[in-house]
C-alpha cells in the first residue's frame, strides 16, 4: 500500500471498528392494549365444578385416561403429514443458520490450472512457439463485521429458525386436537346412533302393538298411520349419523398418516363418548400467553424483522474484508517454487457504494414497515388467543347448562312414558296420547345425545385454545 494512503486507511478502519451494530436491538414487545398495565389473570368463566385454575398439563389428552386414544396420538405425531412438513421446514431453517454462521468465518480457496499460449513477436521474426503456463494459488479471506451486518444476519436467521420451531409446535398441538376431535366425533356419532336405534326399536314394538290393536278394532287407522310415520322419522335419523361416524373415522385415519379406509377397526363400533372425571385445568391468561406456540411464532417473526433492519442499514457503510493470497506461475513444474515464480498479496479490501444511498434508504423503510406489520400481527395474535380461550370456556359453560336441562327433560319424559304405558294397558288413555308421549321421549333422548356430543367437542376446543401439548419432557409448564 502507498505510504501516503496508510494513515487514511488506518483512520477509516479505526472509525468503523468503533461503530456499534447498526439497526435497532430487539426487545420483547409489550402486551397490546390495556394488557400491558394489567396482565391477564383468571378467565372470566369461573365454574369450580367444571373448570379448574390448575395449570394445564403438557399431555392434556391423558386426562381422558384412555390408552387407545394415547396410542392414536402417538402414531399421529410420527406419521402425520403436516407434522412432517413442519419438522422438515425446521430442519431447513436450522441448516440456513449453520450456513450463515459458517459464512462469517475464515474462507479459504485453492486453485490451479495449466494453459497453453504462444508468445507474439509483433510480426517481426519467427513466433516464440507454443508453451505451457502452470498456475497454482491459495487464498484466505475474512469478512470484518465492522458495523454488525453479519451479527444481524445471524440474528435474523436464528429468529427464522425459532419461528419454524414454533410452527412445528403449533402443527403438533393442532394434530393432537384434531385426532382427539375425530376420535370424539366417531364415538359421539356412534353413541347418538345407538340412542336413535333404541328409539326406533321401541317405536317398532309400539307399532306392532298398534297393529294388533287395530286388527282387533281397538285403534283407528289414524292411530296406526301416525305410529308408522313416527317410526319412519326415527329411521330417517339413522343414515346421517352413520355417515357422520364414517367420515370421522376417515378423518382420523388420514391424521394418522393412513389411507382413509385404514382406520382402526375397533373404532367402528365405539359408542362411549370420551369424557373427563375431573374439572378441566385451564390455568390463567398469562400462562396462556407464555404457552401458545402461535404467540411465540409471531414474537420470533418480529425479532427476525427487527434484525432485517440492521442488515439493510449496513448497506450505508463500507464492507471490509481481510485477505491474503499466495501463488506461483511458471512454465515448468520444476521452477514453480523459484522466487521469481512466487507471488503474494496481503491487505484489506474495502467496498462502499456511498454515492447511491437512496436504494439503501428505501430498503430500510421497507424493513421498518415489515417490522411494524410484524408488531401489529403479534398484538393481533395475543388478543385473538385470549378471545378464543374466553369464547371456548363460555360456550362450554352455557352448553353445560343446556345439557343439565336436557337431562332433566329426558328423565321426566322417561318417567312419563312409563306411566303412559301403565295407563294404556289399563285402557284409560288412547293410543294417540301414548304416541305423543313416546315421540317426546325419542326427541328428548336424541337432544341429550346431541348435547353430550357438543360438550365433548367443546372440551377439545378448549384444549386447543389453551395451546398445550407441544412441550417436551424438560419443558416448564
Amino acid at each position: 500500500m502507498n505510504r501516503h494512503l496508510r494513515p487514511l486507511a488506518a483512520a477509516l478502519l479505526g472509525l468503523l471498528a468503533g461503530c456499534a451494530s447498526v439497526g435497532p436491538n430487539y426487545a420483547p414487545p409489550p402486551l397490546p392494549g390495556s394488557l400491558a398495565a394489567h396482565p391477564p389473570g383468571a378467565f372470566a368463566e369461573n365454574r369450580p365444578a367444571a373448570l379448574s385454575t390448575a395449570p394445564l398439563p403438557a399431555r392434556w389428552w391423558q386426562l381422558y385416561n384412555d390408552p387407545r386414544l394415547d396410542a392414536l396420538i402417538g402414531e399421529a405425531l410420527i406419521a402425520n403429514t403436516d407434522v412432517r412438513v413442519a419438522v422438515a421446514n425446521l430442519e431447513r431453517a436450522e441448516a440456513v443458520v449453520q450456513g450463515t454462521r459458517a459464512s462469517a468465518g475464515v474462507q479459504t480457496s485453492l486453485g490451479g490450472g495449466v494453459s497453453f499460449g504462444q508468445t507474439s513477436t509483433g510480426g517481426v521474426g519467427p513466433s516464440g512457439g507454443t508453451h505451457p503456463a502452470i498456475d497454482a494459488g491459495l487464498g484466505v479471506s475474512y469478512a470484518v463485521d465492522v458495523v454488525g451486518r453479519i451479527r444481524r444476519e445471524i440474528e435474523a436467521a436464528s429468529a427464522d429458525a425459532q419461528t419454524q420451531a414454533a410452527a412445528a409446535d403449533l402443527a403438533r398441538i393442532t394434530v393432537v386436537a384434531n385426532v382427539v376431535g375425530a376420535y370424539t366425533d366417531a364415538c359421539a356419532s356412534g353413541a347418538r346412533l345407538q340412542v336413535a336405534q333404541h328409539s326406533a326399536a321401541l317405536q317398532r314394538q309400539s307399532l306392532g302393538l298398534s297393529e294388533h290393536g287395530a286388527a282387533a278394532g281397538l285403534y283407528s287407522p289414524l292411530d296406526l298411520s301416525r305410529s308408522r310415520a313416527l317410526l319412519a322419522q326415527l329411521n330417517a335419523a339413522l343414515p346421517p349419523l352413520d355417515g357422520a361416524r364414517q367420515t370421522a373415522l376417515y378423518r382420523l385415519a388420514v391424521l394418522m398418516g393412513r389411507a382413509p379406509t385404514a382406520f382402526p377397526a375397533e373404532l367402528a363400533n365405539c359408542t362411549t363418548i370420551p369424557t373427563l372425571d375431573q374439572p378441566i385445568p385451564v390455568g390463567d391468561g398469562s400462562a396462556l400467553i407464555r404457552r401458545r406456540p402461535d404467540i411465540r411464532q409471531s414474537d420470533r417473526q418480529l425479532a427476525a424483522a427487527t434484525a432485517d433492519i440492521g442488515v439493510v442499514t449496513a448497506d450505508l457503510y463500507p464492507s471490509v474484508s481481510l485477505g491474503a493470497s499466495l501463488g506461483t506461475t511458471s512454465r515448468k513444474v520444476g521452477t514453480l517454487l523459484d522466487r521469481s515464480a512466487l507471488r503474494f498479496n496481503v491487505g484489506p479490501l474495502i467496498s462502499w457504494s456511498f454515492p447511491n444511498t437512496r436504494v439503501a434508504h428505501a430498503r430500510i423503510e421497507e424493513a421498518g414497515a415489515a417490522q411494524r406489520a410484524a408488531l401489529a400481527n403479534f398484538d393481533g395474535v395475543v388478543l385473538s388467543s385470549l378471545r378464543e380461550a374466553e369464547t371456548a370456556l363460555t360456550l362450554y359453560a352455557r352448553h353445560l347448562d343446556e345439557n343439565t336441562q336436557l337431562r332433566v327433560a329426558r328423565d321426566e319424559s322417561l318417567t312419563a312414558a312409563g306411566l303412559q304405558q301403565q295407563l294404556l294397558r289399563g285402557g284409560t288413555v288412547s293410543s294417540l296420547e301414548t304416541l305423543d308421549v313416546e315421540r317426546s321421549l325419542a326427541n328428548a333422548e336424541a337432544a341429550l345425545a346431541a348435547s353430550d356430543a357438543t360438550l365433548a367437542t367443546d372440551r377439545v376446543r378448549i384444549f386447543l385454545a389453551l395451546g398445550g401439548g407441544w412441550e417436551n419432557e424438560a419443558a416448564t409448564p
